[in-house]
């Protein structure tokens, strides 16, 4: 009875271990992918598998693209899309864009997908940018034409994407600033505004002929002016800021001058004053001069009468020429 309970009892933690065992294999070896990779075509070993595990790589990352790709026809290594995988590209972005490219007869191999991948750009966009063109919308651009009237225009930019070009070509902000530059060039080199507004397609041209997609990673199919504007009369805005301040300069010139002339005013006031005040100070120079005579006996008391007479008589004089000026005046 003891030996049969022991041997029941050993038999169910043989099965606990084998299930245990079986759940661990299963889990670490992904036996059901294997199953779905062979009947699929691609030919991935169990190995293969466990070494993607033991890599720290999820398999299903890797080989449902490779079924993918095998499916549409393409032949790709496992290793390349392993080792794409743990440089932080995207497997499934790159497998979607060769097939893509495959079905347009676009000529793309698997190491220059990656490397655009890898580049930071969207290659799968890229290639569906080479089979449907893309429009750039610019900004309304402003330019002076040499008459000095403002135009705006707006361009509407036809790209196809370079593959060639794709890894350190510039981008669609390059594109837009050169075909900006392009229309600032053409409208300031127009005599007048008339014309941009007559021949818009002239500034297509003068855009095409530079040849604005060199290094970039675009090719320019057409340059399309969506609209021209007639914007402000920049150059009499100019002619009329200049006039005023022009004007500005004379009046302070004017000002200055009037400062100066006042200062100078000021200055002869001043010098008058300082001469009065000299005259007056001589002035009262006299009487001590006439005491001082007296005392040495130069002049007499007679010499001081006739001289007060002298002087009273002149201030008769004076006083009658000024009646007379006064009355001629009066009657004219």
């Amino acid at each position: 009875m003891d030996t049969n309970i022991s041997g029941l009892i050993g038999l169910l933690l043989l099965a606990f271990v084998i299930i245990i065992l079986l759940v661990l294999f299963f889990t670490f070896v992904p036996v059901g992918l294997w199953v779905t990779a062979y009947f699929s075509g691609v030919q991935v070993g169990i190995g293969d598998l466990v070494g993607m595990r033991l890599r720290r790589v999820n398999p299903i990352h890797i080989v449902k693209p490779l079924i993918k790709a095998t499916k549409a026809g393409l032949t790709i290594n496992l290793n390349d899309l392993e080792a794409h995988y743990l440089a932080g590209g995207d497997i499934n972005m790159v497998v979607d864009a060769l097939i893509a490219a495959q079905r347009a007869n676009i000529d793309l191999e698997f190491e220059q997908a990656a490397a655009i991948d890898l580049a930071g750009r969207d290659v799968f966009e890229a290639v569906k940018m080479s089979v449907n063109p893309k429009v750039i919308e610019t900004p309304i651009v402003a330019a002076v034409a040499m008459n000095g009237i403002e135009v705006r225009a707006k361009a509407k930019v036809t790209v196809r994407a370079n593959i060639e070009r794709l890894v350190g070509g510039a981008g669609e902000s390059t594109i837009i600033a050169r075909v900006g530059e392009g229309i600032v060039t053409t409208v300031g080199s127009s005599a007048t505004h008339s014309i941009v507004l007559e021949n818009p397609d002239a500034i297509s041209q003068t855009i095409l002929r530079k040849g604005l997609d060199s290094g970039t990673a675009f090719e320019i199919l057409s340059i399309d002016i969506a609209d021209v504007d007639v914007g402000r009369n920049i150059g009499a805005k100019l002619q009329a800021e200049q006039a005023e301040a022009d004007k500005r300069i004379a009046q302070a010139k004017a000002e200055e001058r009037r400062a100066m002339a006042v200062a100078q005013e000021q200055e002869n006031i001043a010098k008058t004053q300082e001469m009065r005040a000299k005259v007056v100070e001589a002035q009262s120079l006299i009487p001590q001069a006439i005491a001082e005579a007296f005392r040495t006996g130069k002049i007499g008391v007679m010499d001081y009468y006739n001289m007060q007479n002298i002087q009273a008589d002149t201030k008769m004089r004076e006083s009658l020429s000024e009646g007379e000026s006064d009355t001629k005046t009066g009657e004219q």
